[in-house]
């Protein structure tokens, strides 16, 4: 069987770092178009939309791609629902037309429908019931209007009782009347997107430049400095947009942020029965307010989310607290058969949102993005949700651009598919397992290749569905440098802290290896 080979252009590694840091010497102190500061999604957006421009970009993250929010959503591509009942139209409307771009043209391998169901129990008034059938009706309506096909995505409709115990067999059945059924995008993992993104933006000639800390940054350029050997680099350029998330005041002291925390927890599936669908259960006492159990690959369901202020510094690694463990072990407990305890917990996770400082809770803050040119040209974008990330990117370069007096080819990531990406029909022809097509698209034959001349490669690791050849993989062409990169971004192993304990050790070999075989080379 002939595989096909990884392009090149859209490999990320240590040699390609290497060879584009020495690359930044040797410019002489010509500048580039456009430097971005972070290496979320933001910010990978931003270098694609850049590159596919035309454009000469450097991207520069101080620590891995995905290491900071963006690798801590619930991984659902959500299309606005929640932003009718608070009034936000627009911001509704741009999530459900950026959910179809996602969906059907951009990244279909990543992002798959996924149904969503409320359980009607007793709790429930039929008035209530009213309401979330409207809500859901208002949802098709929006669907219709982005234009995503009916095929993929089904108008929303109520489900009898024993529909809804097929698709959540876990929820109580006593007082169940049934559920409303609609049905949304889900991420098979929300960091694989943002890696997507930053190789089919090299790929287009960006340098991606990961354990580089942007130092002494202006509108006109920064300085980078190499994590792994302290060595520093001068970058000059035309335009700089600071997309470095919930860091972003730190690059641009006059943005005032107020993060908000949202928390998950990690549960095997069989706690929810195998349930199919993503089950959303209001929160007790409160309006337009739920908790839901999203079933994940890999055996897992997370449940979530909060909407907590979070003051003070911010942390690299967010952590929830003891009371938002126990407030979504309580609300989803309320409708299942058999409740979940902590001790059944496989770990747990919680990220910053970047919100603009405004008065009232966290939660009422509009997910409406901001983009915020400086006096010297510096531009900042902030707000936002994963679904809009396309939008943002796309906002924050044009803002970018006219800073700099850039003249730039019109944005074109709503057609552009990323990395491995390929209509359904072909991806559902691709010679390799489901798992892998999910996560690598029409890429997944050559991640199998990389077990040739050692089946051993093709074994699941500690446990896990994961095998070496994935590792290998994401070390060869997807920027991993080490094993956190491995198991926390590249995998999500880490999700689950036995199992990260487990496979730890193979990693760091796997790296181990890969780095002696370079130097060799």
């Amino acid at each position: 069987m002939n595989v096909p080979a990884v392009d090149p252009g859209a490999s990320l590694n240590a040699r390609r770092r290497a060879t584009e840091l020495s690359d930044l010497s040797a410019r002489g102190g010509r500048p580039v178009d456009v430097l971005v500061i972070g290496g979320g999604v933001t910010g990978a957006g931003v270098a694609l939309d850049a590159a596919a421009r035309g454009l000469t970009v450097v991207l520069a993250e101080r620590h891995d791609l995905a290491f900071g929010t963006s690798r801590w959503s619930s991984k659902l591509v959500h299309g606005g629902l929640r932003y009718l009942a608070t009034g936000d139209l627009s911001v509704a409307r741009e999530s459900a037309v950026e959910r179809g771009i996602l969906l059907e043209r951009t990244a279909p391998h990543l992002v798959h429908p996924v149904p969503q169901l409320f359980p009607l129990h007793e709790g429930i008034t039929r008035r209530a019931e009213a309401v979330i059938r409207a809500g859901c009706r208002a949802g098709d309506l929006l669907r219709r209007s982005a234009g995503t096909s009916a095929q993929l995505l089904p108008r929303s409709r109520r489900a009898g009782r024993e529909e809804t115990l097929q698709l959540a067999p876990g929820v109580r059945p006593d007082g169940l009347r049934g559920g409303v059924l609609l049905w949304e995008g889900r991420l098979t993992d929300d960091a694989r997107l943002v890696v997507c993104l930053a190789r089919t933006a090299a790929r287009h000639g960006a340098r991606i430049l990961t354990r580089c800390a942007a130092e002494q940054i202006t509108g006109r350029g920064a300085v980078l400095r190499d994590t792994l050997t302290g060595e520093q680099y001068g970058v000059d350029a035309r335009t700089v947009v600071n997309a470095a998330g919930v860091w972003a005041g730190e690059v641009a002291p006059g943005i005032r942020l107020r993060p908000s925390r949202g928390s998950h927890l990690v549960l095997p599936a069989s706690c929810f029965a195998g349930q199919r669908a993503v089950l959303t259960v209001p929160v007790p006492h409160t309006s337009n307010r739920f908790v839901m159990a999203i079933p994940a690959p890999d055996g897992r369901v997370y449940v979530g989310l909060t909407d907590r202020d979070a003051p003070g510094p911010v942390p690299d690694v967010p952590e929830p607290t003891p009371d938002e463990v126990d407030f979504l072990l309580d609300t989803v407990n309320g409708v299942v058969q058999r409740p979940v305890g902590r001790g059944e917990l496989c770990g747990t996770f919680a990220g910053l949102r970047p919100l603009l400082d405004s008065p009232g809770r966290s939660a009422d803050i509009s997910r409406r993005h901001a983009v915020i040119t400086a006096s010297d040209g510096l531009v900042t974008v902030v707000g936002g949700k994963l679904t809009t990330y396309r939008r943002m990117a796309e906002d924050a370069l044009d803002a970018a651009l006219a800073a700099g007096g850039l003249d730039a080819a019109p944005c074109r990531t709503a057609t552009l598919p990323l990395v491995g990406a390929a209509p359904r029909v072909t991806l559902a022809r691709v010679a390799a397992p489901l798992r892998l097509v999910e996560r690598y698209g029409v890429e997944a034959p050559a991640v199998l290749a990389e077990a040739a001349g050692d089946p051993a490669l093709l074994e699941p690791l500690g446990g896990t569905p994961v095998t070496g050849a994935e590792l290998l993989f994401a070390v060869r062409h997807e920027g991993a440098l080490d094993a956190s990169d491995l198991l926390d971004r590249r995998t999500r192993i880490g999700l689950d802290d036995a199992d990260r304990d487990r496979v730890l050790p193979r990693a760091q070999e796997l790296v181990g290896e890969h780095a002696r075989v370079m130097r060799e080379c």
